[in-house]
């Protein structure tokens, strides 16, 4: 699939986008014939091959065994001697892991607190002192064996009218639950799962189990529990089956209603904002417009003492040196650090590397390996101090910017941020991604205007105007801020009204 529509009118000046003065690369803005003229840092040179859009061009003669730059960071070395003007891509950019240089912070960084002037929305004042961009009641697996049971609970409902603030009934249903190893992987497993029951934007909740399954309902149950008059616990095996057990979650549902349907929705700062940051069949332009652009509206989220949460650990390796460098201090960078180490073994025991991360989809989209494509999806998190680094699921607990350590993959990742507390999420995509999640808007930013229109039912908003010339990556990223707080205010996002209800805890350990 190529990228073909960019508006401006093509020139040898605005052909390419140059992206910093030590590249010795640049990004086609639009598909490049043999024979045309590029322009680019300084260099003028004649395209000597077919080089597709978001695809790389090389300005100056890189011999073999030579550094490529692009974000005048390394991608790789040239596997044989590449001509100015010839297509730079897997046939002659070879991927080695870099040894980076680490620039620990020598101080300690302030936490920012909340503005005063800091804007508002509309969200629901919980009893934690978090807040709920939705009003939601979850019916929540306990197992794999208890999965189709929440789905026919939630789906019970269909299009019948609710009561006056009630988002919905929604279901979370998953495969994991039994067959778990006792330790790290069951304990992740239940920090994901109390992380949903107890989320802002969840009102109500209940907790479904089979009954003999690893992982137990009593787990999440009892006086300390979070929310727990509002949490229902019950078991297919003591509630009589299917039918029986879907008959009494309904009459729970039914009581829980009332209560849910008398919250209303209040007017607090926008330091109540957690956004979560995610990137999914990212292209070449991910890194030029929509991921710089969210960047912006990061660092306006930070600036006012909310909170933007990186995840995807795959996809900042290569790129780790540079939030290391934006630390609040040495120990919150020697986590980050250490999540990645910890990630390396945890691929070393199947045979992977980081560079198995970027998919063919990627990579018809221009992004040859992991370092290119790390070094555009850190983009998303601007240019604030990195606050805090916590693992996955984990509760976020600081404003400013944070990392969570999550696998590349959407649906998992969306899932860490959620349970972590993210009451929004901001979705980049190039290819064209269509996911969502049950109880979180996902707000969809297509990084080029082609993807933007061809899938338009899927996407909010268009970062692709950054690379037609037509708007400047601050003011897509003010765009994406004001859009974050309508979407907290009620206003729903294109994923939501497609009703999308993606929804994977990440596995870790063996299945017994």
């Amino acid at each position: 699939m190529a990228l073909i529509d960019i508006a401006k009118t093509p020139s040898a000046e605005n052909a390419t986008i140059h992206l910093n003065p030590a590249d010795n690369v640049a990004v086609a803005r639009m598909p490049l014939n043999p024979g045309s003229e590029v322009q680019a840092g300084g260099y003028s040179v004649t395209v000597k091959d077919p080089v597709p859009a978001g695809h790389k061009v090389a300005l100056t003669k890189i011999a073999r065994g030579e550094i490529v730059r692009r974000y005048g960071e390394v991608i790789g070395r040239a596997t044989q001697a590449i001509e100015p003007g010839e297509h730079v891509d897997l046939h002659n950019l070879g991927y080695e892991e870099v040894a980076l240089d680490y620039e620990f912070p020598s101080g300690e960084i302030p936490i920012p607190g909340p503005r005063p002037d800091a804007p508002t929305f509309l969200g629901y004042l919980r009893e934690d002192g978090r807040v709920g961009t939705r009003n939601y009641i979850a019916v929540v697996a306990a197992s794999n064996c208890a999965a189709h049971t929440t789905e026919l609970i939630a789906r019970s409902y269909g299009q019948a009218a609710l009561p006056p603030n009630v988002d919905g009934v929604v279901a979370f249903p998953h495969g994991e639950g039994c067959g778990h190893s006792i330790g790290p992987d069951t304990a992740q497993l239940q920090r994901t799962l109390a992380g949903v029951l107890a989320h802002p934007n969840v009102a109500a909740a209940i907790i479904l189990g089979l009954g003999c399954e690893v992982n137990q309902i009593s787990h999440y149950l009892g006086p300390n529990a979070p929310r727990s008059s509002r949490l229902i616990g019950m078991t297919l095996q003591e509630s009589g089956g299917t039918r029986s057990t879907m008959e009494a979650a309904r009459l729970e549902i039914g009581r829980l209603m009332e209560e849910v349907s008398a919250e209303r929705r209040a007017e607090v700062p926008a330091s109540r904002i957690v956004l979560g940051l995610n990137c999914g069949g990212s292209d070449s332009f991910s890194g030029i417009t929509a991921n710089p652009a969210l960047g912006v509206c990061s660092d306006l989220l930070a600036e006012i003492g909310a909170t933007a949460v990186l995840a995807e650990t795959p996809e900042i390796f290569g790129a780790e040196h540079l939030l290391v460098r934006r630390a609040r201090n040495r120990q919150v960078g020697e986590k980050l650090l250490g999540f990645v180490e910890g990630y390396k073994k945890y691929l070393r025991q199947f045979g992977a590397s980081f560079n198995d991360n970027p998919s063919p989809g990627n990579k018809e989209g221009g992004l040859t390996n992991i370092l290119e494509k790390s070094l555009g999806a850190v983009a998303k998190a601007g240019s604030s101090p990195l606050i805090d680094a916590i693992g996955y699921a984990e509760r976020i607990c600081s404003p400013g910017f944070v990392f969570m350590n999550t696998p590349g993959y959407d649906p998992v990742s969306l899932t860490g941020l959620v349970a972590g507390g993210c009451n929004v999420l901001a979705f980049t995509t190039g290819r064209g991604s269509a996911i969502g999640f049950a109880s979180v808007p996902v707000i969809k930013i297509a990084t080029n205007s082609f993807t933007y229109r061809r899938m338009i039912e899927n996407m909010d908003i268009n970062a692709g105007k950054i690379a037609d010339g037509e708007g400047t990556v601050e003011q897509v990223g003010r765009e994406i801020f004001d859009f974050v707080l309508r979407v907290a205010s009620g206003h729903k996002t294109r994923s939501e009204i497609l009703g999308h209800q993606e929804f994977v805890p990440w596995r870790i350990g063996p299945v017994m």
